[in-house]
């Protein structure tokens, strides 16, 4: 497995996200929320889509070796900007690398910061930890988060 593909939802089929959205081991580290299904998943992509109308954000479909490994992206936040990453488990090993491309994202659209908020079930990661401004606890939609603030222009390896 090789190449990392960053494609706009209107590329992609939404009956093809299903098995990654629906995934126990994904959503196990997502806010809670129903099953998707054919018609809920168009409405989840376009309300995604359409997210890119705000200046400073990009959604992206993550393909890996040719295969739809999830999505990723910078999204609106009531702290500015947040960044999302949300692939299928064999790809897991990916997340950094998808990591440093939002981060080029963040800087070509000239962020400052970004936050990115880890789900309780989620460890404490050292190297977002030796990057963040700030790290703290948050509680959004009813749920506990590890938010890391992170300064665009101190991302490194």
């Amino acid at each position: 497995m090789n190449g990392i593909d960053f494609v706009h939802f209107n590329h992609v089929n939404p009956e093809d996200f299903l098995p990654v959205v629906n995934d126990p081991t994904v959503r196990k580290h997502l806010i809670d929320h129903t099953h998707f299904d054919s018609v809920s998943i168009r409405e989840w992509m376009k309300g995604k889509t359409q997210s890119e109308s705000i200046p400073g954000c990009r959604i992206r479909a993550v393909f890996i070796g040719g295969a739809l490994a999830g999505w990723c992206g910078i999204q609106p936040d009531e702290n500015g900007f947040e960044i999302a990453i949300v692939i299928s488990k064999r790809f897991w090993g990916f997340g950094i690398s998808i990591f440093r491309t939002l981060m080029c994202w963040a800087s070509e659209f000239g962020h400052r910061e970004i936050v990115f908020h880890l789900l309780e079930t989620r460890p404490e990661y050292k190297s977002l930890k030796r990057q963040a401004s700030k790290v703290q606890r948050t509680v959004l939609l009813g749920r506990n988060f590890t938010t890391y603030f992170i300064p665009v222009d101190n991302v490194g390896p």
